[in-house]
């Protein structure tokens, strides 16, 4: 129980003992701490799927199909 005295959270570069947080300031860093993991989580994501965007683009020329001929507008 003692350690949990000694929490504290930074905000605007300012030092606030967990213990000294309000109900509803407890329950807002909660919700940031929710977000902030979810946010990282999409980034990873996003980073994985964009990875395979770009190694799938590049897909070596004898994967694709032949391209029909182009016909020229005159």
């Amino acid at each position: 129980m003692a350690e949990q005295q000694n929490l504290t959270i930074r905000i605007d570069d300012k030092e606030y003992p967990l213990s000294d947080l309000s109900d509803d300031a407890k329950s807002q860093v909660g919700n940031l701490r929710v977000t902030d993991q979810e946010i990282s989580r999409l980034e990873d994501q996003w980073a994985i799927h964009r990875t395979a965007r770009n190694t799938s683009s590049r897909a070596p020329p004898e994967a694709l199909p032949d391209a029909p001929e182009a016909k020229s507008v005159k």
